[in-house]
């Protein structure tokens, strides 16, 4: 039965997702199936696959019509205009995440707009009996003198509240970041006491550490990288930018269809009007989309802390080629010792040869009794030494 379960799933590709929702910061599991969410995120099937767990991809932030597909180190979600959408997962960095988000999400400060139309509200004198013009008079009067009262308190401006896809979107990069950070460290601990030690005691096992300290110093700089790459080709695109204010977006057209509505129902007004106030509403709906500075500060900043961990980075790689430099330096000076030793060597041999060869040629003109000998001499030799033998056999005691 288990693995009916499984194999269904697979083939409908129904997988768990951790869903965030943007109106009351609560999280649920849900099991969503492939179509179901392309129709949920508008995404095409493609973009999906960015998403699978099981297909590595380099980091990347897609911006589409209805969504934000974020692939950034161990995340991977989908965020909308009303929810995010990631993969259930046990990581710890995941889990650090998720409560960051919900942090993040709950505990906003309430937006500035609304506090400074409380008081528009509040000015608003209550209908009063008597003419109607003595009535305005006293309510513009009013007015006046409370929005001269607040004046002077309204001077300090409150930061504007990002919308939710921002504060979300600025999560998932805010956790890249600290991974990269937090391995960077890692391995800068690790690094350099193994370079120091590899200069003071040269030996294959140094070599090794050294080799895979270097190895991942080339993994973690090109991770490093491609997210630094990523936020800027969104820093350099503007049309990327804005369509990324999905909030705005869905509220412009909400807007529109709303105004359709209010069109066709009223009979009173003439088709230039209507061609007119359609003609504005679709030049300030473009309007919105190029007001993209508050999302470029906030992408600005973790391009700057990128940049930091690649010039970390890079530091790090140029303490390791001068580590190698230092320990070719080295070698260098080693060879050539054993290249001195092996010339002092060969220059003495050299010497000792010439010393046998004059030896010998002196040796030639050296006259020897012995060598001069009659072939009785011989024969006499040879007496002695088989009657050696005979008596050395004729000792060995028997078996």
């Amino acid at each position: 039965m288990v693995r009916r379960k499984t194999s269904v799933g697979i083939t409908t590709g129904v997988k768990t997702w951790m869903v965030v929702s943007s109106e009351t910061g609560e999280q649920r599991l849900e099991d969503v199936g492939k179509h179901s969410l392309m129709r949920r995120t508008g995404l095409p099937a493609r973009d999906l696959r960015v998403l699978d767990p099981m297909l590595s991809h380099p980091s990347s932030i897609l911006v589409r019509e209805r969504a934000i597909l974020v692939n950034l180190e161990h995340l991977k979600g989908i965020i909308t205009s009303t929810e995010v959408l990631m993969i259930n997962s046990s990581n710890p960095f995941f889990l650090l995440f998720l409560q960051d988000l919900l942090t993040r999400l709950t505990h906003q400060p309430p937006s500035p707009m609304s506090n400074d139309m409380n008081p528009g509200y509040e000015a608003k004198p209550p209908a009063m009996c008597g003419s109607e013009d003595s009535s305005q008079n006293v309510s513009h009067v009013k007015i006046s003198e409370e929005v001269k009262a607040d004046s002077p308190k309204m001077a300090p401006i409150a930061p504007k509240q990002l919308p939710f896809e921002f504060r979300a979107l600025e999560t998932f990069i805010e956790s890249a970041c600290r991974c990269l950070e937090s391995e960077t460290s890692r391995l800068e601990e690790e690094a350099y006491p193994a370079l120091d030690e590899l200069t003071s005691q040269l030996c294959t096992l140094n070599l090794e550490r050294v080799r895979h300290i270097k190895s991942r110093l080339v993994a973690l700089s090109g991770r490093v990288q491609k997210v630094a790459d990523e936020l800027e080709h969104l820093l350099d695109d503007d049309k990327d930018l804005a369509e990324m204010y999905l909030t705005e977006k869905l509220n412009a057209s909400l807007l529109d269809q709303a105004s359709l509505k209010e069109e066709y129902n009223s009979e009173s007004e003439d088709t230039d009007q209507s061609d007119e106030s359609n003609s504005e509403k679709y030049d300030k709906f473009p309007g919105l989309k190029l007001n993209v500075e508050e999302l470029e500060m906030l992408l600005e900043a973790y391009f700057a802390q990128t940049n930091g961990i690649l010039q970390r980075l890079f530091s790090l790689s140029e303490y390791v080629d001068d580590t190698e430099d230092y320990i070719n330096m080295m070698l260098d000076d080693k060879r050539n010792e054993l290249l001195q030793a092996t010339i002092i060597f060969n220059t003495l041999n050299m010497i000792l040869n010439a010393g046998i060869v004059v030896v010998g040629l002196f040796g030639m003109n050296i006259q020897i009794e012995l060598f001069n000998g009659k072939p009785r001499q011989f024969w006499a030799t040879t007496e002695i030494m088989r009657e050696h033998d005979y008596w050395t056999s004729l000792e060995k005691p028997k078996e």
